[in-house]
């Protein structure tokens, strides 16, 4: 393995300590032997609708969305995936193939381990797989209220909601207001349920109301208040 190589992995292994510290040595060694790393390319595909699934994916650097192309080919944005969150592991533990795809939103680094070691390392170890039952759960909770908020909250709300959720989960930039990701407008629009010019026409609002800021594609939160208050009353 190169220099650049092992320094990649060992980044990768160290930022898995949530599950490693989990495992027992040699389970431990085992990942280490079966973990595989891949860059990915700004739009690039990780995995497809209707493919089997074969890897548990976490992302170690940069930023992934989890979608679901349509009626008309609308794209809804299921989930984003920010380091160091693992996924692509659901289909499989419901015998199903893949239900959504994954792209890069950026340059992206992401790890593999086999997923049938996942499974192995779950029935060996309880704590293990407790683990993961709790992850699920999490994520099944996330996304019953957001199918609750994209489905009873306007136009505005939603927007709100979105520009939020990417604060909290990617941050600001060092001026403390603006993004650090930065969404096409469609990618927004794919996020909170609405049309690409809905969502061009609730940011020039926003932007009018001074709640947000726009320079193209990069988003600077002016009035973070107000920004809660829409979401909250939806």
């Amino acid at each position: 393995m190169r220099k650049k190589e092992l320094i990649i992995f060992e980044d990768a292994i160290s930022k898995l300590h949530s599950i490693m510290e989990l495992l027992t040595e040699a389970q431990q060694e085992e990942l280490k032997d079966c973990i595989t790393i891949q860059h990915f390319k700004k739009n690039e595909v990780l995995y497809r609708d209707g493919e089997l699934p074969q890897m548990f994916h976490c992302l170690i650097s940069g930023k992934v969305k989890v979608y679901k192309d349509g009626i008309n080919g609308k794209t809804q944005i299921i989930r984003v995936i920010k380091p160091v969150e693992f996924f692509g592991y659901r289909a499989y533990f419901a015998n199903q193939n893949y239900v959504t795809s994954a792209s890069a939103f950026e340059t992206s680094t992401v790890c593999f381990i086999p997923i049938e070691y996942i499974e192995k390392w779950m029935m060996e170890n309880n704590r293990f797989a407790m683990f993961f039952i709790k992850l699920l759960c999490v994520e099944l909770g996330n996304s019953d209220q957001r199918t609750v908020n994209l489905t009873q909250k306007h136009i505005r709300g939603r927007l709100a909601e979105a520009l939020i959720f990417l604060r909290d989960n990617y941050g600001l930039e060092e001026d403390g207001a603006t993004l650090s990701i930065y969404l096409s407008r469609e990618d927004l629009a794919n996020m909170s349920n609405m049309t690409t010019s809905n969502a061009i026409r609730t940011l020039s609002a926003f932007a009018q109301e001074k709640i947000i800021a726009i320079d193209g594609k990069k988003i600077k939160i002016i009035d973070g208040e107000m920004l809660e208050k829409i979401n909250k009353i939806g």
